[in-house]
């Protein structure tokens, strides 16, 4: 008998005694586990952002609000936009590609891109932060003719363009240097360098479009991220040049 009460007692002080701080375990939803990893960690008491967690110093002060601005893509069937923004972009791009038929035989060119197997019918959309707290958006146009009508809706906002151009062949970029000119937008002419083409200066190929002086030209690969970064900071640059204010 005392041998069973004793093991009763010895099971009733094991519930009644609660476990130390170092072996308490919380419980955790899985919604609250997943809003935890979603927000990022508050900055701590020195202000820094915690440089495990990738947050950018926008993120973690509250009181402070990202510069958006937007950027539109342009340029010919095939050049290379979605190319581009898939490149560039730290989000899942959104991509509207098609697989193309016979019956844009007629209508699309595919000498100088021959295994083309898709195109755009709507739009490219992508983001990337730059310089910490300056967020841009990156939308590319279909380069089909059938599909401009969509551009002034695309454009509407933007800061400026940057328009692709392939020296096989450039008169695919005139409707979109008209189109911005005619606008008054901002722009750059980013010469997509495909392997085994000819590489010009970039005089040559200001001088075979006729723009001026003042738009900048670049030589880049729109495959490479850090080319298409080079060329999204020389478009800022020339749109905060253009339009200080």
């Amino acid at each position: 008998m005392d041998s069973a009460v004793s093991e009763a007692t010895a099971v009733d002080t094991a519930v009644d005694t609660p476990a130390s701080p170092a072996e308490t375990v919380p419980a955790v939803s899985p919604a609250e586990a997943v809003l935890t990893a979603a927000i990022p960690a508050q900055p701590g008491p020195a202000g820094e952002p915690d440089p495990e967690d990738g947050a950018q110093d926008w993120q973690l002060d509250h009181s402070r609000a990202p510069i958006a601005t937007k950027i539109v893509v342009a340029g010919g069937f095939g050049v290379g936009k979605t190319t581009f923004v898939r490149a560039v972009s730290e989000i899942t791009p959104l991509q509207t590609e098609a697989l193309m038929t016979r019956a844009s035989e007629e209508t699309d060119d595919l000498t100088a891109t021959p295994d083309k197997l898709t195109t755009t019918v709507a739009m490219d959309f992508g983001r990337i932060t730059l310089d910490n707290d300056l967020v841009l958006y990156v939308f590319g146009t279909p380069g089909q003719q059938r599909f401009w009508f969509m551009w002034d809706d695309l454009v509407r906002g933007a800061i400026g363009a940057i328009v692709l151009a392939d020296t096989r062949r450039l008169t695919d970029c005139f409707p979109a240097l008209d189109y911005f000119e005619s606008c008054g937008l901002p722009y750059v002419v980013a010469v997509n360098h495909f392997e085994g083409t000819e590489r010009f200066e970039p005089e040559d190929v200001r001088e075979a479009l006729t723009i001026t002086a003042e738009v900048p030209v670049v030589i880049m690969d729109a495959r490479k991220r850090y080319s298409v970064v080079e060329t999204l900071l020389a478009m800022v640059e020339h749109a905060l040049s253009a339009t200080p204010e």
